[in-house]
């Protein structure tokens, strides 16, 4: 009917501890040295330098935005700076080997520990995401159990830039980290702006960054598919959030040409066919073991999502940052969707992501959160003017 309202489920949003609280979250042999790191932090972020920088861990005055804002749950990635990383980095680069690695790796815990109380605090509301470093595989797979039996809902193991030192995703050294995602069912999550080579001392570094960075996230797709992890492990679950998704057909289509192309031909030399490594076409593997996380989809980002099927995307705000919907998640949806199906937007804006990261959308809708059908299926009359939301700027679709 149209006075029933969409249940949402963000599958973009962001939040973490407020730096000092992390301490209590450290061994005491860390804490001097947290001390040390943490009055020689100079944060880089400007939404967290101002009173609102609260709303990445206050429950009163996030749920306060969020539920105005229509937002009934979310997938919970990082926002702050874990202890012990780098000015700037969240889960940029594996730290190096030694020292940087182990002190890195308490701080990624740190906040790990933090986020699964934090969590729990509104259960069924929030699907946090642990995260894990490539450096050392048991220590992943054991934090996927430990994130598993601690009510966390997925697992953050970013891109791996090429210039890192730390092999590949294809690599079959993480092996024992796909068979624990599988077995606990959490999925593997990537979310955009990770992968990239160190470009630091690059004139016109931030452009830079912004005409590379999609090519190096998404290239996690193809490592993973070509590279036989799916056929491996055919019950692994794999999101790319933040990344746009018009991009995804194409790339499909490419593969399975090539795919194609080299069963027909045979082998190259002595290199292998795909066939030998992956018996069924990349799009398939696909199909079956991957969706995309897309965030605050303009109209022609919404035109891709069709194309590449509601039961394959989930919606995503970007809560808290300033290029997200919020707070006008509504108007962004009028914007973009006010023509789609009930039957589709429901699955976008909340279905598939509650399939994904197990959340229960029958005790989400009667908290009655959430846009009218009637109010989406308006047409957005005027745009707002004071917002900085991509969700109202053309976006080609490979980015």
């Amino acid at each position: 009917m149209p006075q029933d309202r969409y249940t949402i489920i963000s599958a973009d949003c962001h939040a973490g501890a407020d730096i000092p609280r992390y301490k209590d979250y450290l061994p005491a042999k860390y804490h001097d040295d947290f001390e040390d790191w943490a009055a020689a932090f100079e944060n880089p972020f400007s939404d967290l330098a101002d009173p609102t920088r609260v709303r990445n861990w206050d429950n009163d005055y996030r749920q306060a935005e969020l539920e105005a804002d229509g937002q009934s749950a979310e997938v919970v990635f990082p926002n702050t700076v874990p202890p012990f990383f780098p000015t700037g980095q969240l889960v940029v680069r594996p730290p190096a080997s030694g020292i940087e690695h182990e002190r890195r790796q308490a701080g990624l815990t740190a906040h790990n520990r933090w986020l699964a109380e934090w969590c729990a605090e509104l259960p069924g509301r929030r699907a946090g995401l642990a995260q894990i470093f490539p450096n050392d595989v048991a220590a992943a797979v054991a934090e996927i159990h430990w994130a598993k039996e601690h009510g966390l809902k997925g697992i953050l193991f970013s891109a791996i830039p090429p210039d890192s030192g730390v092999p590949s995703l294809w690599d079959p050294i993480y092996d024992p980290v796909w068979a624990a995602a599988q077995e606990t069912g959490l999925p593997i999550n990537q979310h955009g702006g990770a992968g990239i080579p160190d470009i630091e001392g690059a004139p016109g570094r931030n452009m830079l960054m912004l005409m590379e960075v999609p090519f190096f996230a998404n290239r996690s797709l193809w490592h993973l598919i070509i590279g036989g992890v799916f056929e491996r492990y055919p019950g692994l679950k794999f999101v790319m959030t933040e990344q746009a998704v018009g991009w995804v057909p194409d790339v499909l289509a490419r593969m399975d040409m090539y795919w194609t192309l080299f069963d027909t031909n045979g082998r190259v030399g002595e290199m292998p066919a795909p066939g030998d490594l992956i018996p069924h076409t990349p799009s398939f593997y696909f199909n079956r073991n991957c969706w995309m996380g897309a965030s605050m989809p303009s109209p022609d980002e919404a035109d891709a999502i069709l194309t590449l099927g509601v039961d394959k995307v989930m919606w995503g705000s970007d809560y808290p940052h300033r290029e997200g919907t919020f707070p006008y998640t509504l108007e962004s949806l009028q914007h973009s969707f006010h023509n789609w199906s009930e039957t589709d937007l429901r699955k976008l804006l909340g279905g598939t992501a509650a399939e994904i990261y197990d959340l229960d959308v029958g005790a989400l809708a009667p908290l009655g959160i959430g846009p009218t059908v009637a109010e989406v299926a308006t047409p957005l009359a005027e745009r707002p003017t004071d917002t900085f939301s991509m969700a109202f700027s053309p976006r080609r679709h490979s980015i």
